[in-house]
C-alpha cells in the first residue's frame, strides 16, 4: 500500500495502482487500532513503554493516572475502530445511519493524532505513531468519503 493524490482526495490509499476500497480501508483501521489497543493495554497493565506514548513524559512503567489514561484511551479507540466498521457496512448496520456524521469525528481525531505526534518531543513517538496516524487518517477518510 502506498500513498498518492492522484484519486479525487489526496489521501486515497491505493493497492497495485487502484483506490483501496472502503471496506478494506476499515479492515486496516481496525488492525491498527487493534494493535494499538494492545499497546495501550500493556502500558495499562504495567509494561515499561512509557517512553513510546503520552509524550514520552513517563520513561518506563507509567504512573497510575496514567495507566488509567491509557486504559480510557482503549475505550476510545474501540469506540473509533466501531463507527469505522459500521460506516464500512462491515457491522452494526441499524447504526449505519449515525455512522454517517460520526465518521468525520473519527477523521478529525486521527488528523489530530497526526499532529500531535508529529509535534511531540518524543523521538519514539514521532518514529512510530506519525506513520500509524497517518494510515489511520487516509483509512477513515477513505470510508468517511464512500457513498
Amino acid at each position: 500500500m502506498w500513498m498518492s493524490s492522484t484519486a479525487p482526495y489526496s489521501f486515497a490509499l491505493q493497492r497495485q495502482g487502484k483506490p483501496i476500497s472502503p471496506s478494506a480501508a476499515a479492515r486496516v483501521f481496525a488492525a491498527l487500532i487493534g494493535a494499538t489497543v494492545i499497546f495501550q493495554l500493556a502500558l495499562a497493565l504495567g509494561a515499561p513503554w512509557g517512553e513510546l506514548a503520552w509524550g514520552g513524559a513517563y520513561p518506563g512503567v507509567l504512573p497510575t493516572s496514567m495507566r488509567w489514561a491509557s486504559l480510557a484511551s482503549v475505550l476510545l479507540l474501540l469506540a473509533l475502530a466501531a463507527v469505522v466498521l459500521i460506516r464500512a457496512g462491515l457491522t452494526g448496520l441499524r447504526w449505519k445511519p449515525a455512522s454517517t456524521k460520526l465518521v468525520w469525528l473519527v477523521v478529525a481525531y486521527c488528523g489530530l493524532g497526526v499532529i500531535a505526534n508529529a509535534m511531540s518531543p518524543s523521538f519514539w513517538e514521532r518514529v512510530i505513531w506519525v506513520p500509524v496516524t497517518l494510515v489511520l487518517l487516509a483509512c477513515s477518510l477513505v470510508v468517511a468519503r464512500a457513498r
